[in-house]
């Protein structure tokens, strides 16, 4: 039966070979999109897996370094340790990744991506941050790290290629003096979404959110494009096995016959499907989903994901095939009679309904867990796909109806009563599209909001040309390690006025407590400045007339702008102020890039500190990363899911007409005309194309709805105008597709297709 499968299936001369072609093109896209899919998800936990050196300290049995700490040591199994401090950097508005080692002795432990540790003076720089340094002025960038640069880091201790990363080498005395150094005794191997201390790189839930979204809007519309294509000529293909039935050919026969054609096409789309997938990796490559890019390399496909595909979409063709081909194992004889299939009940909108109800459950008893939350989303939007999907030919038999009824012209009661003769036929063409509405819809509202929520920044232009060093990181002064934060240095101020471009400086001193700054208000101060230097910078205020020193809220919550407000004096004198800590250091300058780099080199000098010097502009860029992340998220589902839907349409519509040919060809004879044919095919596409398109685009909207509510307590905003004209030209874009096969009817309904069938 395999042989005589083949042989069917490339019988029958140019048609026979054209739906071959036809089926394992639209195969080959659908595929190309999945594997691409596959692999830029594997690159992702490719490049999380290079952030695991930089945890190194973080992990559970690292040593946390006091200031008074010895850094004298020996670690089990012979080697000394390393003092290690991981600090955040930045230039130009671009984050670097510094970490700062201190051997004590000697040690076979090394960062991946050098040959040795840096000594006292020494340091490695990436590829991209080597160019930077390179192009600038030392005191703007280099002089940051040292006095002598030794290499450049290798691909494996870098996320991607245009990471900007250093490794410095100080002194044990240096390093274990700075609060947040560690003692360790090992460079941590464990990847960021497998390690609960690790900060740095994407944790589980964030590798997941990708997959999960990626995956949902690709799958559901790629087993559609798979039974579509498998779907082919399916009437006529009908009538040959229900002859082979005639003439005693078993069911598990035709079965056998069946799945060879269809898996012959299919295993032809899925070794072209490669080709797509190869052509599109350095684009994908060079796309900031993570913010970097990959390495080529890392879009690579594993033996077993590459095993599934293979195996799996052959498969899926062949189980489509056996569902369409049900007819012909009861009755041969009912596929010659065409029996009308009964028509779709409404117990098909139940599992749509039953999707919304679980997320309904969900704001109501929301799981505490990320694995339950996970579980409880994806099983309530699979069950809304689902849904949606058998929902459609029931919607589309009662617009057919309606149709019928409020109209009285040729064509549209020919569409409304074959749409209501088969309506799932008639909500299969474009049932690909409509999924791809609900994803795009749901994904576009869910990310629309959140950036809406987060992105809300007040203040000017003027935050370009602030510069902060966060000393204090946040910490309440309870929390201070004030031994790490030791008072100005002599001249320091002076050699930052000294910088052409800079205007004005401000050093922030801790309190011994947090103070009400006024009666009746909430605002809390935990700082204090001195006045001349808070009147020069600006952005934060001024004092009170005669005031030397005053109150200050942290300039860490800094994204409003308080120059018109007056702050209440503090108990100090200016020389006292002086004589306390500093755990800011406020830099106003010109806003261009020379000042800002190389008052940031001196600060971060004279300052160091886990979290370096930055303006507030680029403290806002950091707290979008994010969303734009999420951006970028929208855009691979828009990317993935309207070309499998393109394909899913022009495929069925193809379909469509190929297997309707005789009975068009009948009424050509009857005496309709060409032009009441053609705006009865488009009238078939159109009307469950609209309605069911309403119905998804509705039941995206209140899915992102109740999942905001319940997992973000966000409200649904507006999704913009963007979003609608991405509908519009969707929808235009598949009656394009519809109204480019009507120039067809005219072949294939002429007399001899009447006579010859």
């Amino acid at each position: 039966m395999i042989r005589l499968g083949l042989r069917l299936a490339v019988s029958g001369g140019r048609e026979a070979w054209l739906r071959l072609l036809v089926t394992a093109a639209a195969v080959a896209v659908g595929v190309g999109l999945l594997l691409t899919t596959l692999a830029a998800v594997n690159a992702v936990h490719t490049q999380n897996g290079r952030y695991a050196w930089v945890n190194t300290g973080f992990a559970a049995d690292a040593e946390a370094a006091p200031a008074d700490r010895e850094a004298a040591g020996t670690a089990s199994g012979g080697d000394a340790p390393l003092w290690w401090m991981v600090r955040r950097d930045a230039f130009q508005g671009e984050q670097i990744g510094r970490v700062d080692v201190a051997p004590t002795g000697p040690t076979t432990a090394l960062p991946p991506g050098v040959d040795r540790l840096p000594a006292d003076g020494e340091y490695y720089l990436s590829p991209a941050l080597a160019k930077l340094a390179d192009a600038v002025p030392p005191e703007q960038l280099a002089d940051r790290f040292g006095s002598h640069r030794i290499g450049i880091l290798g691909k494996d201790a870098l996320p991607g290629p245009d990471s900007l990363v250093a490794l410095v080498g100080r002194t044990p005395q240096e390093l274990s003096a700075l609060d947040g150094a560690t003692r360790v005794t090992r460079i941590l191997t464990t990847p960021p979404d497998r390690c609960d201390d690790c900060p740095v790189g994407i944790q589980s839930d964030g590798v997941t959110l990708i997959l999960t979204v990626v995956t949902g809007a690709l799958v559901f519309p790629l087993l559609i494009l798979i039974g579509t294509a498998t779907r082919l000529s399916a009437t006529q293909r009908e009538r040959r096995f229900a002859a082979m039935r005639l003439v005693g050919a078993t069911p598990r026969q035709v079965t056998a016959v069946s799945a060879v054609e269809s898996a012959l096409a299919a295993a032809a789309g899925v070794l072209l499907g490669f080709l797509p997938y190869l052509a599109v990796r350095g684009q994908v490559a060079a796309m900031s989903l993570t913010g970097y890019r990959f390495y080529t390399s890392d879009l690579a496909l594993t033996l077993p994901q590459a095993a599934v595909v293979v195996l799996g979409v052959p498969l899926a063709a062949v189980v489509a095939a056996r569902i369409a081909l049900r007819r012909v194992q009861v009755s041969p004889l009912g596929v010659s009679r065409r029996v009308t299939p009964k028509p779709p009940r409404a117990w098909r909108v139940a599992p749509l309904l039953a999707g919304l109800a679980e997320l309904v459950f969900l704001l109501v008893r929301h799981p505490e867990s990320v694995p339950g939350q996970v579980r409880g989303y994806l099983s309530s939007f699979g069950l809304i796909m689902i849904g949606l999907v058998l929902s459609g030919p029931w919607l589309t038999g009662r617009a057919a109806a309606l149709l019928a009824r409020r109209t009285q012209r040729p064509a549209a009661l020919i569409a409304a009563r074959r749409l209501a003769d088969n309506p799932t036929a008639g909500f299969r063409a474009v049932s690909g599209l409509v999924l791809a509405l609900l994803v795009m819809t749901a994904t576009i509202g869910i990310i629309t909001t959140m950036t809406d929520e987060r992105g809300r920044v007040e203040g000017g232009p003027q935050f370009d040309n602030v510069l902060i060093d966060y000393l204090s990181e946040g910490r309440t002064p309870e929390g201070l390690d004030r031994g790490a934060a030791p008072p100005a240095q002599p001249g320091f101020t002076t050699g930052l006025l000294a910088v052409p471009g800079v205007r004005a400086t401000m050093l922030v001193h801790p309190l011994d407590q947090v103070v009400p700054v006024h009666a009746g208000d909430a605002t809390e101060a935990s700082e204090a400045v001195a006045c001349p230097e808070l009147d020069a910078v600006g952005v934060f205020g001024h004092c009170e007339p005669g005031a030397a020193t005053a109150y200050l809220p942290s300039v860490l919550g800094g994204f409003r702008d308080y120059a018109d407000t007056a702050w209440p004096a503090a108990p100090y004198t200016a020389e006292q102020l002086a004589a306390l800590p500093v755990v800011n250091v406020v830099v106003a300058t010109d806003g261009s890039r020379a000042a800002v780099e190389r008052a940031r080199t001196m600060v971060d000098t004279a300052y160091p500190a886990n979290r370096q010097s930055q303006t507030l502009a680029e403290g806002r860029k950091q707290s979008g990363a994010e969303l734009e992340g999420f951006q970028q998220l929208a855009k691979v589902v828009i990317l993935a899911t309207f070309p499998i839907a393109g394909c899913s349409l022009a495929v069925s519509v193809a379909a469509a007409l190929g297997e309707r040919k005789r009975p068009f060809s009948l009424l050509r004879l009857s005496g309709v005309s060409l032009a009441m044919l053609r705006r009865v095919v488009l009238l078939e596409s159109a009307v469950p194309l609209l309605a069911v398109s309403a119905l998804a685009i509705g039941t995206g909207l209140l899915a992102a709805d109740l999942f905001l509510r319940s997992q973000l307590q966000y409200t649904l905003h507006s999704l913009g105008t963007g979003y609608y004209l991405v509908v519009a030209g969707g929808l235009a874009g598949a009656l394009a597709v519809i109204a480019a096969t009507l120039p067809l009817l005219r072949r294939i309904t002429g007399p001899e297709t009447a006579r010859n069938e």
